[in-house]
């Protein structure tokens, strides 16, 4: 048996996968190895701390390369010191040095990923930002998609391609782009300190999205072991127009088990306990789906207040979940 393994995904694609290439229709397998989930990501480490392995995993991602430059013996700023602020450090030039070797023009890439870190999610809001036409950005994009860096986002249940956007998809990138260029003249001072100081009062609202990824991850586990209230076929977020308050509304994750049933949950990552008036919220964005049966979850870092508590016992199809016992779940084999 042959076996050939790559680490770069254009040339396995395109030299060794490719209608041209000699072994074209002769393979009989062929895997995508992916990186490791939050689950898999905690089984490498065995001294952090519950809420500092949800960190970890939001700035490494779950790339096995990545979390071997994490040191479970620091704490989780002296790693970000170590490795993204140190510019002697493999993870300081990571993604410009990944994006040479998987694509020919890095430097548009690169554009279109900054652009897309910083706020621009929609596809003519990125061409304009990263000073290119529609078309080729397209193109471009769609590349970073098969390299999965960057992920298209739909509304959950819709088909339409005027609301797509587009997000980062790997956590190691994300949190690159986030913060690194911005401060990279810091860094290359040496300034490891001051460089912290100033990210560090956006981490926590850096982490509301790769909590949500964490929570999708805790609901396929539920329903692959039989544990879910809702056997949903799905899983995604869905935002757009309230029409009863005429207001822009969200929500964190949304799965139908057929057209009337599913479920809807909202994730709160912050330091203080989820209160009754998130469930009401959430309680009232539900009203714009006409599901029959409706469960709802809320997944809190921090637990619950007595009177959310109380509210989810009234309702009767709340699931409360914190951090903590979700992480068990997670980890039960």
């Amino acid at each position: 048996m042959l076996i050939l393994c790559g680490s770069s995904m254009s040339y396995m694609e395109d030299y060794v996968l490719a209608y041209k290439s000699p072994l074209y229709g002769r393979r009989t397998a062929q895997m995508k190895i992916l990186p490791f989930d939050f689950a898999d990501t905690c089984r490498c480490f065995t001294r952090f701390s519950d809420t500092d392995m949800a960190l970890i995993y939001g700035i490494a991602g779950g790339t096995p390369q990545y979390l071997l430059q994490m040191d479970d013996g620091l704490s989780v700023e002296e790693n970000i010191k170590n490795t993204f602020l140190n510019p002697s450090s493999s993870l300081f030039e990571e993604p410009e040095n990944l994006l040479k070797q998987e694509v020919r023009e890095p430097a548009l890439y690169n554009a279109i990923i900054t652009a897309v870190a910083g706020g621009a999610s929609r596809m003519a809001e990125i061409s304009t930002k990263a000073g290119e036409d529609t078309s080729l950005c397209s193109a471009y994009l769609k590349n970073l998609i098969s390299l999965g860096i960057i992920c298209r986002e739909t509304p959950f249940g819709e088909k339409s391609s005027r609301k797509s956007i587009y997000v980062i998809d790997d956590n190691m990138f994300r949190f690159w782009y986030r913060f690194v260029p911005e401060n990279s003249s810091v860094i290359a001072r040496g300034a490891s300190e001051l460089a912290y100081k100033r990210i560090e009062p956006y981490l926590s609202d850096y982490m509301g999205s790769v909590f949500e990824e964490i929570c999708r991850q805790y609901l396929w586990k539920l329903l692959l072991t039989g544990q879910s209230p809702i056997e949903f076929r799905d899983l995604g977020r869905w935002w757009g127009t309230d029409p009863i308050s005429r207001s822009q509304a969200e929500i964190d994750i949304m799965g139908e088990q057929d057209k009337d049933t599913a479920l809807f949950c909202e994730c709160k990552w912050r330091n203080e306990q989820t209160d009754a008036g998130v469930l009401e919220t959430l309680l009232e964005r539900t009203r714009i789906f006409r599901y029959t049966h409706k469960h709802l979850y809320l997944f809190s870092k921090s637990g619950f207040t007595k009177g959310c508590v109380e509210r989810a016992k009234e309702l009767g199809c709340v699931s409360l979940v914190d951090y903590s016992a979700m992480l068990k779940v997670l980890l039960r084999d």
